[in-house]
């Protein structure tokens, strides 16, 4: 998605903030969006123990399917 340059102004509001942000990636309108300082990134171990918990989760939700082995 473009923005526009030097045509008329934005038709939405939406448009408007994209237009206005220095960084579309950190605008404010996004929901649930942690704003972190610049290059600070979260440990991997917080993907890995999302995915280990998940998974955790869904097997004990399978195990109480009826037909199982």
């Amino acid at each position: 998605m473009s923005t526009p340059t030097g045509g008329p102004a934005p038709q939405t509001g939406a448009q408007a903030v994209i237009a206005s942000a220095a960084d579309p990636a950190r605008r404010p309108d996004v929901l649930l969006r942690v704003r972190r300082e610049e290059g600070h990134e979260i440990s991997a171990w917080w993907m890995i123990g999302a995915f280990v918990g998940v998974s955790a989760v869904v097997i004990i939700v399978m195990s109480f399917v009826p037909g199982g082995a």
